[in-house]
Formats: structure tokens, sequence, C-alpha cells
């Protein structure tokens, strides 16, 4: 097979457009890249300035270039009998036909691929696949992205990659792939297939570093294999350590690992915090700031208390990311300097991880929604099974439409068929658990820790001592899981997938099982199933209507916080809206149709699965028999949000504008959850420690201390505190501004000379600092109103501005582009105020446009400002005024992350120095040096302190 990878850069992507450049690298049937061929086009016409921008191509270097013909007459002879490849192919196959059909020459009639499928397919990990990415992941020379020759080289590399990667995989996988693509006429399907006829043919060496079983290649084996860290016959390592001599062999190990390690005070004082804490069965609040190095802070004494005592610590992170980091970064390490073995383990929620059951029926019985993009995330899997080890969603980049397809392949409780499933020995989720159960410290997630409570302990390993870290987010998410969040798809979802038509839906497909059975109940039981269909579109009617009815309810006006178009209304108990009475009864009709389906379908699904002997029907009852579980759980839940009957409860919806009532989300939420955690934790176990680099407000903890239940351990003396020194010197290493004639602001819109203030002021500030600013907004209007303004002010620097939610980028692209272009400014909205990591270089001047209060009109907010009216406290300085002192730390944590980051903070916000509550807010920070002046003043303050920093 010959390749003949093409790139064309063009004056824009509309079929009348023309080619300004092209690229062509040929690989050999031995692979190796025979000739690379590059060639500027003049297209006749001039060249949009947004191309020139693009590519560095100009109407100067074209000028002077081969006609479309003279080209075409090179380029053409080299087309012959090969296979054409592109990244993104289809792009540049229509300017090919296009130029081909110009020039006069007959079409390409070849085979196509596209090197994007086969990444996908080969590396389904990869974080992008976007070409300047995937080539500086695998270290290929790609010096002049969006030019031709430089593209076609690079796309070159990366399917040489590809067929690399492809050679280890055995046989077995490929022979899947073959048969996915089988019944689709691609030329992906062609490739495949020759690679399994060639491999056939072949007297085979399998590798042996895979386990086969059920026609698959998997990387693991049976976890019922697994020891657990330590022998039980062995004696305790730690039987006659003490932990200072503990922790001096580990900071001796740290000093080996890490040649820039330096024991710093404040992580000190957090080992000793926190051991104390584990020994005494005391509850502990303590704060560390960015740059403690606060995870190994808690993880080195939680280790020690265990294995000592062996007894698990259980460790919770507010986010996934952190779970993440904690597994590819600090437990690496932590192996390598403590000097016996232990284990931790991650484990998150049952829906991360890959029902292989489901998987293999999904794929046996080619059961796609979207065939064509169903295909290759099946094909991504396939392969993605001989690299896993823990079946974990969070490896595998699935895009577009892979979260559908993951949600029908996601193992679940309610479909579980526990030691009855074939593939029980190699699940991922009974893996994962296993392991937890085997592990001195399980590394879990606050949503997960509830989910456990709520589930009475049956899905987390017993444990006595916690550690909470991002302790900040407790309270919230608490409240959403000891409440209750319905939205409009979650019940559609379900009900689609026991019914979609006659055709498609878990209940037609027991239909059409059934009619081949020959067992003599099987025309009785399918009768049951075709009484069932009309009942379940009738919900869904009701549904569709009752949601439409909901938010017809909902002020017609985009909530001013939030994003835009959203809506948000809160019913109370005692003032229910009119015409209450006939959703209730609507609401009734459902609750009642519901009751009548699942009872119906309990029936038959325990029939079916007692008398009829099929594996294949097994693993599908087992699947409608949890859908009717979820079934009966949405029932009870509309009931309960409908019936509005509980005052210590808010109620409220929320939906989006575009969406109308597809967005529609019901929420019932505990206003104090405080009780609750008291009771579920800090009351049940030995040692609860909360630790966040925002804990305080004003240097106390009371806020902290009366918001999550803690009062009582603190008046019995079960409760430490400690808020650690800074490992940074803030007073040399930031500088927070404060324009004190700023124009003020009312709303969360701007008016005229507001927003031309701060554009004035964002554009000459980004001209000093030369981009490299980070700009906090706390509405996404106000975002809006800068963005173009603050373009056109930089648009003759060279500076780039981005703007969250203004393109359709994810979070996390932003980020990387704010990284990776030297000179831009970014835009975010409350996403950005925390957990964005930008060290180093890319960040020198942050910009806090408003105080971070919360919108005072946030059901939530609203209600719990009335409970404390109740108590006789003040609202706005028991819950606003701290909320938002919380959030303004974080926010100012994003600019110093290491100890040789320097950076400028400018408040926009005038009442941090004019109100009486503004000293909270610059009194929490850790000692910046702090300066206010004249807005005209602020540039040459700037360039000074910059200027300064240049020197040293």
């Amino acid at each position: 097979m010959k390749f003949a990878v093409l790139d064309f850069e063009t004056t824009g992507n509309q079929s009348a457009d023309e080619i300004i450049q092209v690229g062509l690298a040929i690989i050999d049937e031995d692979r190796s890249i025979s000739r690379v061929y590059g060639s500027y086009v003049n297209p006749g016409i001039p060249i949009p300035p947004f191309i020139t921008g693009l590519t560095g191509i100009s109407d100067s270097d074209v000028a002077d270039a081969p006609s479309l013909e003279e080209m075409m007459m090179e380029l053409v002879p080299m087309l012959d009998d090969v296979v054409l490849v592109g990244h993104n192919v289809a792009f540049d196959f229509n300017f090919l036909q296009n130029a081909l059909d110009r020039c006069g020459y007959l079409p390409f009639s070849g085979r196509i691929l596209d090197t994007i499928h086969f990444l996908k397919i080969c590396f389904p990990s990869l974080t992008s696949y976007q070409l300047g990415m995937v080539s500086s992941h695998f270290g290929f020379e790609h010096d002049r992205p969006h030019q031709a020759d430089s593209d076609a080289l690079a796309t070159a590399y990366a399917l040489l990659k590809c067929l690399e990667e492809l050679d280890q995989l055995p046989l077995i996988t490929i022979q899947r792939l073959s048969d996915l693509f089988a019944d689709e006429d691609s030329d992906l399907g062609w490739f495949f297939d020759g690679m399994r006829v060639n491999l056939e043919n072949q007297a085979l060496q399998e590798p042996d570093n895979f386990t086969y079983f059920r026609q698959f290649a998997l990387n693991i084996e049976d976890w019922t294999e697994m020891a657990p860290p330590r022998a039980e016959n062995e004696n305790n390592p730690l039987a006659d350590v003490s932990f200072d001599e503990y922790m001096s062999q580990v900071r001796d190990n740290l000093r080996e690992t890490l040649p820039q390690y330096e024991s710093r005070d404040a992580q000190d004082i957090m080992f000793e915090e926190v051991m104390t804490a584990l020994e005494e069965d005391k509850h502990l609040l303590i704060e560390a700031g960015t740059g403690t190095g606060k995870s190994l802070g808690y993880l080195l004494p939680s280790i020690y208390q265990s294995v000592k005592q062996e007894q698990k610590v259980m460790v919770s992170t507010h986010t996934i990311n952190l779970q993440e980091q904690l597994r590819e970064r600090d437990i690496p390490l932590m192996t390598k300097v403590i000097p016996f073995p232990f284990k931790a383990a991650v484990f998150k929620g049952r829906q991360h991880y890959l029902c292989l059951r489901k998987f293999e029926h999904k794929i046996n019985r080619r059961d796609f929604n979207t065939p064509k993009e169903d295909i290759i995330t099946s094909a991504q899997m396939i392969v993605w099974l001989a690299q896993t080890e823990t079946g974990d969603d969070e490896e595998l980049n699935l895009g577009g439409r892979g979260g559908d397809y993951w949600e029908t392949v996601a193992s679940e409780s309610d479909s579980c068929l526990g030691r009855a499933c074939p593939w029980f020995r190699k699940c991922f989720y009974h893996r994962a658990k296993h392991e937890a159960g085997i592990a001195d410290v399980v590394i879990t997630n606050h949503s997960k820790l509830f989910t456990d409570v709520k589930a009475n302990h049956q899905l987390l390993p017993a444990y006595e001592r916690l550690v909470i870290d991002e302790a900040h987010h407790l309270e919230d998410v608490a409240g959403k899981h000891l409440g209750l969040n319905l939205k409009y798809f979650t019940v559609v979802h379900t009900l689609t997938r026991l019914y979609k038509d006659s055709r498609n839906g878990q209940l037609p497909a027991l239909r059409q099982l059934l009619q081949t059975s020959a067992h003599e109940k099987a025309g009785d039981w399918t009768l049951v199933i075709d009484r069932i269909y009309p009942d379940l579109l009738t919900v869904k009617e009701s549904w569709d209507r009752l949601n439409d009815l909901l938010f017809g309810l909902l002020p017609e006006r985009g909530d001013a916080s939030g994003e835009v178009g959203q809506f948000t209304l809160r019913l109370s108990p005692s003032k229910k809206p009119k015409d209450w009475v006939s959703l209730t009864e609507l609401e009734n009709q459902i609750y009642v149709t519901l009751g009548e389906v699942v009872r119906q379908g309990d029936r038959l699904t325990s029939e079916i699965r007692e008398e009829l002997d099929d594996y294949s029907a097994d693993s599908l009852i087992t699947d409608i028999n949890g859908l009717f579980k979820d079934l009966a759980s949405h029932r009870e839940n509309l009931k309960f949000f409908m019936t509005l009957n509980d005052d210590g409860i808010v109620y409220w919806m929320e939906a989006n504008g575009n969406f109308r009532s597809k967005s529609l989300q019901m929420y019932a939420v505990p206003v104090d959850v405080s009780s609750q955690l008291k009771e579920l934790f800090f009351d049940k176990k030995q040692s609860v420690i909360l630790t966040s680099a925002t804990l305080s407000v004003d240097k106390s903890f009371q806020y902290m201390i009366d918001n999550l239940g803690l009062q009582e351990a603190s008046e019995q003396g079960r409760l430490n505190t400690v808020q650690l020194p800074s490992p940074f010197n803030y007073r040399e290493q930031a500088l927070l501004l404060i324009p004190r004639d700023f124009p003020s602001v009312k709303g969360t819109v701007g008016d005229p000379l507001f927003v031309n203030t701060l554009v004035q002021s964002l554009s000459d500030t980004a001209m000093v600092t030369r981009g490299r600013m980070l700009v906090l907004f706390t509405s996404y209007r106000m975002l809006r109103q800068v963005y173009e303004p603050l373009k056109e002010a930089l648009s003759s620097s060279d500076i780039a501005v981005l703007g969250q939610g203004m393109d359709g980028t994810s979070r996390t692209k932003l980020i990387r582009r704010f990284q990776d272009s030297s000179a831009s400014v970014l835009l975010g909205t409350s996403s950005f105020w925390e957990g964005v990591d930008i060290p180093g270089e890319a960040l020198t001047c942050l910009a806090i446009v408003r105080l971070p209060f919360q919108p005072p009109n946030h059901p939530l907010v609203e209600a719990k400002s009335e409970l404390l009216q109740q108590q006789k406290k003040n609202p706005f300085m028991k819950l606003s005024v701290p909320q938002a002192v919380i959030r303004f730390k974080q926010g100012f944590g994003r600019l110093v992350r290491t100890a040789q980051d320097k950076g400028i903070v400018i408040v926009y916000d005038t009442r941090v120095i004019e109100s009486y509550y503004g000293k909270h807010f610059l009194y929490s920070l850790p000692g910046p040096k702090m300066e206010h002046m004249p807005t005209e003043q602020m540039v040459s303050r700037i360039t000074e302190w910059m200027g300064k920093e240049q020197e040293h």
C-alpha cells in the first residue's frame, strides 16, 4: 500500500475558494517517507487578512507562484495508484476534486482515509486530535502549523504512528475492528479487512501481554487474583516506628527522588496537625494556601495512621480532576518514598466504569443510534480494552455524541448480574471496589461520599477517618445529594431506552427474542409487552405537557447573574402558583400510570428470568429491570417535588431560554445541611479532617464551623483549627492595585461609561504586560459587553482575546490556548474563579471586575437569608460577604502558583475601599502589597513594578 498524504491551504473553506499552497508526503510500501512536495499557488485573488493571520501566507508569497494548472501538472502524476490520506480529509478531497475538474483531469477514484479516524481508534486516550497537539504529544517536527508541506509531513508521521500501534494489537482485536466496519461500505472497512486477511495468512506469534476472553483482548487479569499490599502473616512494618522516625525516612527519600525538594514550614506543620487529629480522634479545619503541598500534607500521615492501626483512611476530593492528579502524580511519588509496601486506590462513582457485558451485547447486536459515529466510538473502545487497566471513562476522549454512547454501556447497580455475570471476574467496577477493599487509603470524591451515605454505606468500604480536600465545596455537594434534582431528559432517556418505537428499545428487543422462543408462555409475555407500550407513550406525553406547563411558570427574563438565558423560579409551600392543583393532577396521572407499568414490568421480568434459560435474555432482562427501577425512583422524586410541603426544603426550577422545557430541571434542596453533616460525619466518625486553600474569612473559621455543623465539636474541644503560614513571599511577589476613581456599576450590566473605561484600562494594561492576563467577571453579560470592544482595541497589537463561551470552545481548551499563545487575554466567568492552574509565565496579571457576590435572588441564597433573619442574624454579613470573600480568595489564588511567580492583581470594584465590609476582602488575602491610585496612574505603576522585577 502506498499512501499520499495531502494538505491544502486555501483562501477559505467554501468550495468557491482558491488553493494558495499544497503539501504532499508520499509513504512507500516499506513505510518510509520517500518524498515531500510543497508549492505555493497563485490564487489570482487577494488573500483575506484572516487567512494570512492563520497561515502566515501573504499576497507577496504567492505573487510569483505557479498557477493552479501548473501546480496540478506536477501533483497529478504523484496521485497515481495511491491511498489518499488527510487530517480531516473531506476538506482537502473536495478542493482536490474541484481542481482536477477545473484543470480537465478525471476525478480521483482511489481510496481515501482520514488520520482523525485512525488517531481516535489507535489512541483513544489522547486529549486532543488537533494536528498541532498530536505532533507535540508524540514529539514530531511540526515547525510551521497551517503551512501545507509542514502539515502534510506531520500528518504522515501521525499515520505511521497509528500503523505502528495497530501492529502491536492482537489478531482478535483486528478481527473485531474488521467485523465492526463490515456492513459499512467504507474505505476504513476496506483497510481493516485487508489488514485482517493479511494477518490471518501469517503464522502468528500472538503477543502474550493480553488476556483473551469472549473474543476480546484485555489488558487485565481477573481481579480475584489481586493480593493485598502486605501478607497477613507479616509483621506490621510500623510496629515500633514513631511518626517522626517514619517522616525523617520519607524526607530523606524525597530528597533523593526530587532533587529540588526542600522541606517547607507550612507543610511540616500540616504533617504534625493532621497526625495529631488522626491520633487523638479529633476533627480538624486546616487552611493550606497554594504552594503548601497539601496533598502530601494529608496523604503521608494518613498512610502512616492506616498501616500502623490497620484501619482504612478515606480521602475525598471535590473534582474528578483532583482525583486524577492524585492518581497520576502523588501516589506514584509516595510509592517511591514510603519505605514499605502500601496501597492507595482511586474509587469513583459507578457510572465511570465500563460494563463489559453491556458493551459486548451492544457490539454483537450492533445496537447503534447514530451508526457512523457509534462505529468509530465502538472501535475506539475495542482498542482501549487492550490498553486500559481501570475501564474508567476519564481515560477516553469520546468527543461529540460519545457521552450518549457511554450512558448505554456504563456500569449501574440496577442492571448488574453480580456473580452470575460471565464477565464478573473481569468487571472494572468490581475490580475498583475490590481494590478499595484491600487498600490502606481510598481516594474518592464528595459525590460518591454522599451516594454511599444514601445507600446505607453499601458502596464504600467501612472507614472511621476521613480527609476532605477542597472542603469549601462540601456544603454545596451535600445539598445537591441530600436533596433532589430531576431533569426533563433523565425521565425521557429512561422511557426511550425502554421503548423508542417498535424496532428500537430494550422492550422491542425482548419482544423479538420471545418471538423466536419456543417457550409456551412466550405468547402471553409478548401480550404484556404490547400492553406496556401505550402506557409508556402516555407517560411521555403527560411528562412533556407537565414540563411545558412548568416552563410556562418561569419568568421570561434571563437571570442577569448566571449564563445567558437561564431562567429560575422558586416555589414555596406557603404560596403555590395558581393552577398548581391542575399540575398536581397531571403529576398524579403520571404517578398512577407509572405505578402500573412498573408493577407489570417487574412481574414480567421475574417470570421470564425464572422460566427462560437463555443468557442473552438474561442480560436483556437485567437491563430492562434496571430501567423499571429507574422509572420507580423518578416517579417518587416527581411526587416529592410536586407535593411542595416541607418548609426545611427549598424548591425551585431552572431552564434555559434556548432549549425551553427540554432543559427544565427541578430542585428540592435542604436549606441548612449543617445538622445532617453533623449527624452523618462529625458525630459518627472518629476523625474528620477538612482542608482547602479557602476556609477562613477574616482569619476566622466561624463561618465554616456554623455552616458545616461543627459548632458542638468545637464546644466540646473535639475540633482543632489551623491556618498555615503562606510559603510564598506575597509582599515581593504580588502587587494589588485599586483604581479609586473607577466608575461603579449597578446590577450585572455595565453602562457605556463603565464599559468604555474598563476596556480602555484593560487594553492599556495588556499592552504593558504583553497579554498574559486573566479577567474574571461575575456576570456573563458583562463579559460579552467587553469581549468585542477589547478585541478591537487590541487588534493592532498581536494580543489575542479569548472569551469563555464566545466561540463554543471548552474550558480546558481555552486554558490550553491561553497557555500556548504567549500574548493573550482570557475573559472568564464563574468556573474560572477556581481550579484553574496556570503556573509560570503564562499569567502575569489578574483583573477582578466585580467582587464575586452570589446573586441574592438565587432560590437557595434567598432561603438561607430568610433562615438567618428568623434567627435574628444579618444575612448580608453572615452569608453574602463570607461566600464572596471565599470566592475572592480563590480568584486571587490563580495568580501566584509557585515561589517564582510574580504578578499584579487589579480590583476594579471600588467597594473594597469604600464600603464598611470591603476590609474583610483585603484582610483575608495572604498579604500582597496593596496600593490605590487614580486609574490613569496605574499603567506607569505597573510598568515600574514590572521593570523592578526584570532587574532582579
